[in-house]
């Protein structure tokens, strides 16, 4: 039987040579011989049909290989086309010459469409070697294109049931859409509310994305991936595009000013969405081409120019009052007979602008490292961290909202110093609140509206705004509170009026001039209450006697237990205390000092109204106390 098969064997393939190759191969036409011998090869020894098809494909190809040869002007580039108009027009002829002539399970056609695959890509790769430096973006774009359409067409014309399995897997990639269509997605990378319909089917319950459940492309990358090696070209085509887009986001910025503060709001700004929908539009091209080292080149592209995006159009455009100096150099610096140099409601809007622009951007960088992470070859997703750039953001906001505070910090600036200036040892009675606390009152109320209004989208930035000013208003006054010297005991009642309402006004900073009065965040209110307490203990220290010199120390400490000598001695300073007493109350606080508690702070945090009262304070001192805490409740 051995030697009948083999009988068999070359009988067959002797007619097919003699048919396909012999001396009349050009008149033959397929005859009932022939098919009646593919069905004998059918039964035969696999490697049987396997070499009599890799010898009739070769036969099929020949042509193809003379034609197309890397000398060839027809085998470049610019021609590729022609190579696969050749194979639809020869598949066409040889279905209609041959086709009935092979069983259907052979796969004729594809096995003939697959080696030509094969052969395509290997002398496309010889030939983009030797001509590396002619290959430029269009041209490699147009090749790319011209490509990737032949493969869907594969795909639409056959199974891709004659691939190798493992070929298979090394060519088929992550479905997605074509890299050459144009998409108006304004959301670049949220995955859209059509593709979560799709992945949930609501009949079976089934949860799998749609993108799983597509009918991948097997023939997807078995030509375009020999462009691979040269796709640098790409990525440096899609530095210098974005170079010009970041130049043209620049001017755009200086063209267009400032907003009119009666008629704008702080909005987003375009420009940013427009960078993320380019590169949203990179990535699902590049993701088409690569998921290789490709993809990780065009991700450092991405990140140099967020960072770009970040410095040239974000932070530079900010105003430059306060952008470089210390706070204290800045009041300093611009003080002039009492005038200060703060930004205008259209600067503090635009700040606002540039501090939304951050945040969406910050999040859409996050996402956009979600997505590469998704697109990119899983060996390699390790290597994509876009954390500094997210750094680069957060540093920008942080920037804009120094830059609001130190404004308004600018605005209180007068009044504070006019604090410092009222002769606080002559009062004879307590009034209502001073004309300080009144200016710095209607800066409160002129600028916190503003800013939360356009802030609006960035609730989280404006509660950290109004910490960030109270941590460091707060601070101010009581340094403030310090250059008032000499008080006397009722001047020392003064201020604590005016401390306590300063502190109504801090408490209530979050939802100033707002319709609905929403209850501050308790961290807020815990800044607020634990820096006005400490101002508001100090001068009660003040309004104390102190001819019990170590009963005053240690009731200071007591009301103060994070106090140093540094800030003692400003305390007594302020009582105005003689040389020799205020040497006695600083050798009596220094002897002290080791037995202060390491833990205190909870004094701090009690109401005024609540907080403890000297124990060596005469009757009348306390009388006095309780009546002033009594007009505070009135007011």
């Amino acid at each position: 039987s051995q030697s009948i098969k083999a009988e068999l064997t070359e009988q067959i393939t002797n007619d097919f040579h003699n048919a396909f190759a012999g001396p009349n191969s050009k008149n033959f036409t397929a005859n009932q011989q022939l098919a009646e011998a593919c069905l004998v090869v059918s039964i035969l020894e696999p490697k049987v049909k396997r070499d009599l098809l890799k010898w009739f494909v070769g036969i099929q190809l020949s042509e193809y290989c003379h034609l197309f040869q890397e000398t060839q002007d027809i085998a470049w580039l610019d021609k590729i086309e022609k190579r696969y108009a050749w194979l639809k027009k020869n598949l066409v002829a040889f279905e209609e010459k041959f086709g009935h002539m092979f069983p259907p399970d052979w796969e004729m056609s594809e096995h003939i469409a697959v080696e030509f695959c094969h052969i395509t890509r290997k002398e496309l790769g010889k030939i983009m070697l030797s001509r590396k430096n002619e290959i430029n973006v269009q041209l490699l774009l147009f090749a790319i294109q011209k490509t990737t359409n032949f493969e869907s067409l594969l795909a639409q014309r056959f199974s891709g049931v004659t691939l190798d399995s493992t070929l298979l897997h090394q060519f088929v990639k992550k479905e997605g859409p074509n890299p050459f269509q144009e998409t108006d997605d304004n959301n670049p990378f949220k995955e859209d509310i059509q593709k979560e319909i799709e992945g949930v089917n609501s009949e079976t319950g089934s949860t799998e994305s749609a993108s799983v459940m597509k009918v991948k492309n097997p023939f997807q990358g078995i030509i375009s991936r020999c462009f691979e090696p040269h796709l640098n070209i790409y990525v440096e085509y899609q530095d210098r595009n974005l170079t010009q887009l970041m130049d043209g986001f620049v001017e755009d910025m200086q063209k267009a000013g400032l907003p009119k503060a009666e008629i704008s709001r702080a909005n987003v700004l375009p420009s940013c969405a427009d960078l993320f929908v380019f590169y949203k539009k990179c990535l699902v091209q590049c993701s088409q081409l690569s998921i290789g080292h490709p993809l990780l080149a065009l991700t450092s592209v991405f990140q140099k120019y967020l960072r770009e995006y970040a410095s040239r159009v974000l932070q530079n455009s900010l105003p430059k009052v306060g952008n470089s100096a210390p706070s204290a150099n800045l009041i300093q610096s611009l003080l002039k007979e009492g005038e200060v140099a703060r930004f205008s409601p259209s600067e503090q809007i635009h700040i606002c602008s540039i501090l939304t622009t951050a945040d969406y951007c910050l999040e859409t960088t996050l996402q956009l490292e979600g997505k590469l992470k998704e697109k990119v070859d899983p060996t390699l997703s390790n290597q994509i961290n876009l954390q500094s750039e997210q750094d680069v953001f957060h540093n920008v906001i942080s920037n804009c909202i120094q830059l609001l505070v130190q404004n308004l910090e600018l605005a209180c600036e007068p009044a504070l110093t006019a604090m410092t200036k009222i002769q606080w040892a002559a009062f004879e009675a307590v009034g209502d609140q001073s004309s300080y606390v009144t200016a710095i009152t209607t800066h409160l109320r002129q600028t916190l509206p503003l800013l939360r209004d356009n802030l609006s989208t960035s609730r989280k930035y404006f509660t950290k705004f109004c910490m960030n000013f109270a941590n460091s208003f707060i601070p101010k006054l009581i340094g403030h509170l310090f250059k008032c010297k000499p008080v006397s005991p009722i001047g020392a009642e003064q201020l604590l009026l005016d401390t306590h309402m300063l502190k109504t006004i801090l408490l209530d900073l979050p939802s100033l001039g707002s319709v609905s009065m929403r209850k501050p965040p308790p961290m807020y209110t815990k800044i607020v209450v634990k820096g006005m307490t400490k101002a508001e203990m100090i001068l009660k220290v003040v309004m104390a006697p102190h001819e019990n010199a170590e009963s005053f120390v240690d009731n200071y400490m007591k009301l103060l237990p994070e106090s140093d000598i540094t800030e003692f001695q400003k305390v007594l300073d302020m009582k105005g205390l003689k040389k020799n007493e205020l040497s006695v109350m600083t050798d009596i606080f220094r002897s002290r000092q080791p037995a202060v508690p390491a833990t205190g702070g909870h004094h701090q945090e009690q109401d005024v109204s609540s907080a403890p009262m000297l124990s060596s304070t005469p009757e009348h001192e306390s009388s006095r106390i309780r009546r002033l805490e009594k007009l505070i409740k009135r007011l």
